[in-house]
C-alpha cells in the first residue's frame, strides 16, 4: 500500500515551478549587467583597433598618397598588392627580415638553452641569477637599441673595447657600418633581452623532467651528451617548439632597433618589413601601398599565431 505523500513532499514541485522565474529573471539580470560592464571597453577597442583595421584594408585597395592628395584616391583593386611582388624594397626588406629572424630565433634559443643548462641546479647562487635573468626582458626595445649603439661605439663603446682586447683585428671596428654586422648587432639587441627569458622557461621545463629517467639512463652507462640527446632535448620539444613560434612573431615585429642603432642602413641592409612599411606611408606618404604591404605582414603574423596557439592548445 502506497504511503500518503508528505506535505513538505507535496508541496516541493510548486515550489519548484515558483523558484524558476526567479532564477531565470537573475540570469537575465546578470547577463545585462555583464554586457552593461562589457560595453565601454568592447567599444573602446571598436574605436581603437576594429576602425583602423576595416579602414586601413579598404585604403590598401586605394591609389592614395598624401603628397598629392589629402583624401583617398581612386580603387585599383589589388594593384598595391601587385606591385609589392615587383618592388625591389618591398623584396629587400622581406630578404632582411628573413635573414634576422634566423639569426635572432637561432641564436635566442642556443643562448637561452645555454643558461638554463648553466643553472638548473637549485644553488643559491643560481636561485639569485635566475632572478636577475627578467631584467633584460624588461628593459625597453628603444633603449635597448640606444644602449646597443652607445656601446658598440668604436671610440667609447664598451661593448666595442671588450671585443677589441679580446680580438686584436676588430679594435676600432665600425659596427654599424657594414650590412652584416649591423644585422648581427641588431639581433644581439634583442638575444640579450629575450634569452633570459627563454632560460626561466626551460628552466622551469627541465625542473619537471623524471630524475628517475636520467638517473636510470646513468646508471646504463649514457654519458651526458647522451642524455642530453636522447632524454632532455627530446622532452624540451615542446616548449623549444612554443618558444620559437613566440620569437618568430616578435621578430617578425623588429622595428625599435632598427630606428635607434641604424636607421636602415648601411644602405638598405637593416630595412625591415616593419620599418619600410613605416618609410612608405610616414616618409614617402604613399597611404595606399604602405596599407597593401602591412596587409600581407597581417597575413604572415596571423599564420604564425595561429599555429603558435595550436601548438600552445595541443601541449595542453
Amino acid at each position: 500500500m502506497a504511503l500518503p505523500q508528505t506535505t513538505a513532499e507535496a508541496s516541493t514541485p510548486p515550489l519548484r515551478s515558483a523558484l524558476q522565474p526567479r532564477r531565470q529573471g537573475a540570469q537575465v539580470r546578470t547577463g545585462a549587467l555583464r554586457w552593461l560592464l562589457l560595453g565601454p571597453a568592447l567599444l573602446i577597442v571598436m574605436a581603437t583597433v576594429l576602425y583602423p583595421l576595416v579602414s586601413s584594408l579598404i585604403t590598401s585597395f586605394r591609389d592614395w598618397r598624401l603628397i598629392y592628395s589629402p583624401t583617398p584616391g581612386p580603387f585599383v583593386g589589388l594593384a598595391n598588392y601587385a606591385r609589392a611582388f615587383t618592388d625591389g624594397g618591398f623584396l629587400n626588406s622581406l630578404r632582411v627580415s628573413t635573414e634576422y629572424l634566423f639569426i635572432s630565433v637561432t641564436l635566442t634559443l642556443l643562448i637561452g638553452l645555454g643558461i638554463a643548462l648553466l643553472l638548473a641546479k637549485p644553488t643559491r647562487l643560481n636561485i639569485f641569477a635566475r632572478t636577475l635573468l627578467i631584467l633584460p626582458f624588461a628593459v625597453a626595445p628603444v633603449l635597448k637599441g640606444y644602449s646597443w649603439r652607445f656601446m658598440l661605439d668604436p671610440d667609447a663603446g664598451v661593448y666595442s673595447r671588450l671585443i677589441g682586447a679580446v680580438v686584436p683585428p676588430l679594435k676600432g671596428y665600425l659596427w654599424l657600418g657594414h650590412e652584416f654586422s649591423a644585422l648581427l648587432a641588431i639581433a644581439m639587441s634583442e638575444v640579450w633581452g629575450w634569452a633570459p627569458l627563454f632560460a626561466l622557461m626551460f628552466i622551469g621545463a627541465l625542473g619537471s623532467i623524471p630524475a628517475e629517467t636520467t638517473e636510470a639512463a646513468r646508471v646504463d652507462g649514457a654519458t651526458n651528451t647522451q642524455i642530453f640527446f636522447r632524454i632532455t632535448l627530446p622532452l624540451l620539444a615542446p616548449v623549444i617548439y612554443i618558444v620559437a613560434l613566440l620569437k618568430i612573431i616578435s621578430a617578425l615585429k623588429m622595428f625599435d632597433q632598427v630606428v635607434t642603432m641604424t636607421g636602415g642602413g648601411p644602405g638598405n641592409s637593416t630595412q625591415t618589413l616593419y620599418y619600410y612599411v613605416y618609410q612608405l606611408a610616414f616618409r614617402n606618404l604613399d597611404m595606399g601601398y604602405a596599407s597593401a604591404v602591412s596587409y600581407l605582414l597581417v597575413v604572415v603574423m596571423g599564420l604564425f599565431a595561429v599555429l603558435y596557439v595550436r601548438v600552445l592548445l595541443r601541449e595542453h
